[in-house]
């Protein structure tokens, strides 16, 4: 059993299963101007801020069709899709019960998410299990330099909490963006990918999750690590 000195966690996908919803809203927003997108046009989406996948999703289309609408337009017909999504979206399997497991034994935690304050806001209302997670980076946070695959949310979340983004930090996430950003960032990242994707895809998508950082099943997986279960 080993004990981090804190623990990160992404929100999206890794806390609260949103992933499926957001897509749908990106790709359904997409269609709405003759661009439906691909899975792994979604999958590029996956983890990163929100006008980083406008601007990502205008130059599809734009590349697709010879031009494309404002960023604005994208996001005024995405966003009303994804609010009336994202308020059904249910904790990730071994989430809650870990995230009260680090408040119990008194492990920090920080959010290192790349949704805006006002969507995590939208998303935790009917979980109040997440207001155990005080220390916040959001994607909109004005400290915040870049978005993932950059470090700097990784980096920021471990600087407010007061420990050093090293292998002692655990980093948990589910998207090849975010894993990105935490091994950037230097700490230890603990991957539960989509269950869809197969050995392949995982290997092409997560290059650098090798010993000491981890494939999990599921968040179960990290409450054995801590000796929980």
């Amino acid at each position: 059993m080993s004990i981090p000195s804190a623990c990160l966690f992404d929100l999206d996908g890794l806390l609260l299963d949103t992933e499926p919803l957001h897509a749908r809203a990106w790709h359904e927003a997409a269609s709405q101007f003759g661009c439906p997108l691909s899975p792994a046009q979604l999958m590029a989406l996956r983890g990163r801020r929100r006008l980083d996948c406008a601007r990502q999703v205008q130059a599809w289309i734009t590349e697709q069709q010879g031009s494309g609408p404002s960023q604005e337009a994208l996001l005024a017909v995405r966003q009303p899709i994804a609010e009336a999504l994202l308020v059904r979206a249910q904790p990730m399997a071994g989430a809650r019960e870990l995230v009260e497991h680090c408040a119990r034994t008194a492990i920090p935690m920080a959010l290192a998410t790349s949704s805006a304050r006002e969507a995590v806001a939208l998303k935790a209302r009917p979980h109040p299990w997440l207001q155990l997670i005080q220390v916040r980076v959001h994607g909109d946070d004005p400290q915040l330099r870049a978005g993932k695959p950059a470090p700097d949310v990784f980096l920021l979340a471990a600087e407010r909490l007061g420990v050093a983004a090293d292998g002692r930090c655990w980093a948990f996430e589910d998207s090849p963006a975010g894993a990105e950003a935490a091994l950037g960032a230097g700490c230890r990242v603990l991957v539960v990918p989509p269950p869809q994707l197969g050995t392949g895809e995982l290997v092409q998508l997560f290059p650098g999750i090798e010993p000491p950082h981890r494939l999990l099943r599921s968040l179960a997986c990290a409450l054995e690590e801590l000796g929980a279960v």
